[in-house]
Parts: structure tokens; C-alpha cells; sequence
């Protein structure tokens, strides 16, 4: 696949290092020569240097012949992805997506204009991030969940601690019938590695676990996890910038009391006006004599998404130890991910990951439904349609001779969930969910041909 990638930001190279992993032929576009040479230096791609709104330079880029063109200069130059993405349609991409920061393109009559203009997908990373950290404080205390027709089948992430029934077991140990399985444990992510367990892979303390459950069957697996179930009433978030906005717009029409803590006095000012029920602080939440003050400790759940990744975990780890039960920290240092949760930091949420996530489905085929980059390891979660014929459908699970480095977690029947086990068939238009890692979705397409 060809696919042309305008801005070599952190999104922009984020997503051609992600996609490089699929042997698609990549080429990026920017205006820096040094960004452009440090792409080169690190990854196998072409590179354009040049405006990407320039009619010759999107040409020399190849864009007429692209299949998918991705606009994702910084936030700031959203006129510049919009006009780019515009003029690379008419040269003849297949598919374009385009970057912006602000809500109102995503309104439903503004989204349908885009369209209509030839524009695929719009994506705004703080509003993507600001949903995934909602998502989080509305379900039980967990790292990351994914839902799958309309939450038939689940994806939960947590991390085993002593008190977890899973401690030193096997998922061979689980006392279930293996044709009737609740849930299914298809990924453990350990000391920078992502292990697809087998049954006598023995489960450690500080493992993050990757399950797929039934919908029925959550409350099941949180009593084998030892996590509980949050209901957010009192939430504290540092940073007052788009993300932590959102969040607390979302959060104020629920819980009883939230409350942001921002730095900048003048971003205050524009909090006060935009939050109808939010209490905003102006001070330094760097401070943790700061935060104890502002009596964190009595909050259900405490949100970092300031500008500094550092200072995002540091305050996560300093309201864990006072005694709040969720913390969740915006860590844009991809390297920083596994220290954050090594630290005791309960979620993490990365922009780059997961706007990669959303646009690395038009890079798979028309049979993908959805596509899960998770955070904190090297994996993908894919929802598959399966066609009649499929390869998939030929036999049972078991002896489909499935890549080692992918599990099929579950499959969606209608209006019926099955976790997936040795002697489970496939049938035609099941949607089946799978954990794999890059290197091997290439071989995976081809069950699904």
C-alpha cells in the first residue's frame, strides 16, 4: 500500500513507524529538514522536503497514486492539513484524512460537508483522548478497556497485584470448562515485552493482562483480578488545556463535584467561563504540598493531561500515595508509558497511539471493523467481519495453524458472544477479535481473504 504522510510531528511519525511494520511503502512530507533527516535516520522511508499544500510538492510525493494520505501536521496548522488533504483528493489519493483542532468540524452537518468535499476521516487527538479518559473513569478500575458491538464483548487491561486471585496462577488453572469460557486471557505485557500466553504461562505480580470477557462476565473477572468497581463522584484534574476541558464538561453533568487545577491565570479565566458546575484553581500542581492542600486525597479519581509528561506522572504518583483510588496520566513520551505504570499509575493515555489507531484501519481491508492500538504494549486489537469461504471458517480454532504471535479472543454471532476456545469453529459473518502483534497482520489478512 502507498501511503504519503504530511508532517513529520510526533503523530506523523508515530504513525509511519507503526505503518513502516506493515511493509507499506511510505513517503512524508514537511517543511523541516531536521525533522526530515531524523525520520530517515530511524525509519525506511521517502522523504519530500516542501509545503505539503504545494500542488508540485504533493506531486513529487507521489500523493496521485497514494492510497492513503494522511494530513497530521501540529494542532496550530489545521488549515494547513485541511487544504492539503483537499488538494490531494482531486490529484487522485484514494483515501485522505486530515488532523484538526477544533470540535465543531465534527459536528454532524460539518463532518457530512467535509465529505461531500472529499475528505475521508477528520480527526481531532484531544478530543480522541479526552473520550478514552471518559471511558476509563466510567468503567470499573482498570488500565484500558475497548468494547466491541456496543459492549457484547470486552476488552479489559489491568495489572495483577497481590491481591489478585490470578497471582502466580495459569490461565490452565482457571477452573472452567474450556468449551464454555467467560473470559480469556489472549496477551501479558512484561518488562517491555508482549507475550501471547499459553496455558502454563505462570501470571506475575506487575504483569499488565490483556482479556477478553462477556459482557455478563465482567463482575466474574473482577473478583479474579482484586479490582473493584469505581463510581466517580469526585473527580480532580490538572490541566485546564482542551483535554482536561472536555473531560470536565463530560464529568460536571454527572458526578457532584469536579474540579481543575491549571497554572496559567488567563486559562482560568476562559475554564470559569466555559464550566458551568467546575471548580477552577488557579496554582502549581507540580506542587504536591499544593495538592494535598487542595485535599486530593478525597477525590474518587485524580486526571493529569498537563503539557509535561513528567509532571503528569509525578502528580498521578503523588495522589496514588495519598490515597486516590484512579489516577490517569496523558504521557506523550512513548518511552515514559511502561514507566508510568511501573510507577503505580493506573491508565495512561498517549494522543499518538491512539490517533495511530484510528487511522491505521484504512490501511487495513474493507473487512476490519475496528482497530485498537494499546497503550503499554506492542499490539493491535482487530475486529474482523469474516466472508463466506473465508480460510478462517475451514476448520477449528485449533488447528487453523493461527501465527503464535496472535490469539483469537472472541467472536460475535448475532446477537451471541463466544470466547474462543481450542475446538471453536468460525462461521461466515461471524465478527471475531483478535490481539496481535505488527509483524504478523500480514498473515493474519490472509485467513480473512
Amino acid at each position: 500500500m502507498k501511503i504519503v504522510i504530511a508532517g513529520a510531528g510526533e503523530v506523523g511519525c508515530h504513525l509511519a513507524k507503526m505503518l513502516s511494520e506493515g511493509y507499506h511503502e511510505i513517503t512524508i512530507i514537511d517543511n523541516d529538514e531536521e525533522r526530515l533527516a531524523l525520520v530517515s535516520e530511524s525509519m525506511d522511508v521517502l522523504t519530500v522536503l516542501g509545503n505539503p499544500t504545494s500542488i508540485n510538492i504533493l506531486k513529487s510525493a507521489g500523493v496521485d497514486k497514494a492510497d492513503l494520505f494522511v494530513a497530521v501536521s501540529p494542532a496550530k496548522e489545521q488549515d494547513v492539513n485541511l487544504v492539503a488533504a483537499l488538494i490531494a483528493k482531486k490529484l487522485g489519493a484514494r483515501k485522505v484524512t486530515a488532523r484538526i483542532n477544533a470540535a465543531e468540524y465534527l459536528n454532524y452537518e460539518n463532518k457530512l460537508m467535509f465529505t461531500e468535499m472529499g475528505i475521508d476521516l477528520l480527526f481531532y487527538p484531544e478530543k480522541i483522548a479526552a473520550t478514552e479518559i471518559c471511558d476509563l473513569l466510567k468503567q470499573s478500575d482498570v488500565s484500558e478497556f475497548v468494547d466491541f458491538a456496543r459492549g457484547q464483548l470486552q476488552m479489559i487491561v489491568f495489572r495483577i497485584e497481590e491481591d489478585s486471585k490470578l497471582l502466580n496462577k495459569t490461565p490452565g488453572d482457571l477452573p472452567y470448562d474450556p468449551s464454555a469460557l467467560p473470559f480469556r486471557i489472549v496477551a501479558i505485557a512484561r518488562g517491555g515485552e508482549t507475550l501471547i500466553p499459553q496455558n502454563d504461562t505462570l501470571l506475575k505480580r506487575g504483569d499488565m493482562v490483556y482479556v477478553i470477557c462477556k459482557r455478563e462476565h465482567v463482575d466474574e473477572l473482577m473478583t479474579w483480578s482484586g479490582k473493584q468497581y469505581l463510581d466517580i463522584k469526585r473527580l480532580t484534574i490538572l490541566g485546564g488545556g482542551r483535554i482536561g476541558e472536555m473531560v470536565a464538561k463530560q464529568f460536571e453533568k454527572t458526578a457532584e463535584f469536579v474540579k481543575i487545577i491549571e497554572i496559567n491565570r488567563e486559562r482560568c479565566e476562559v475554564l470559569s467561563e466555559n464550566l458551568n458546575r467546575t471548580l477552577v484553581i488557579n496554582g502549581d500542581g507540580r506542587n504536591s504540598d499544593f495538592l494535598y492542600e487542595e485535599d486530593v486525597k478525597s477525590c474518587d479519581a485524580f486526571v493529569a493531561v498537563t503539557s509535561s509528561s513528567e509532571t503528569n506522572i509525578l502528580a498521578c504518583v503523588a495522589a496514588k500515595k495519598m490515597g486516590v483510588a484512579k489516577t490517569i496520566a496523558e504521557v506523550e513520551n512513548i518511552e515514559y508509558i511502561k514507566l508510568a505504570e511501573g510507577m503505580g499509575v493506573d491508565a495512561v493515555i498517549n494522543k499518538k497511539i491512539i490517533t495511530a489507531g484510528r487511522i491505521f484501519r484504512f490501511t487495513m481491508s474493507t473487512k476490519v471493523r475496528t482497530v485498537k492500538v494499546i497503550g503499554g504494549s506492542d499490539a493491535e486489537v482487530i475486529e474482523y467481519i469474516v466472508n463466506p469461504d473465508s480460510p478462517v471458517t475451514k476448520a477449528a480454532v485449533k488447528d487453523l495453524n493461527f501465527p503464535d504471535d496472535a490469539v483469537i479472543g472472541g467472536v460475535i454471532r448475532g446477537n451471541t458472544t463466544l470466547i474462543a476456545a481450542d475446538d471453536t469453529r468460525i462461521k461466515p459473518y461471524d465478527r471475531v477479535v483478535i490481539f496481535a502483534l505488527p509483524r504478523v497482520l500480514g498473515r493474519i489478512e490472509k485467513f480473512f481473504a
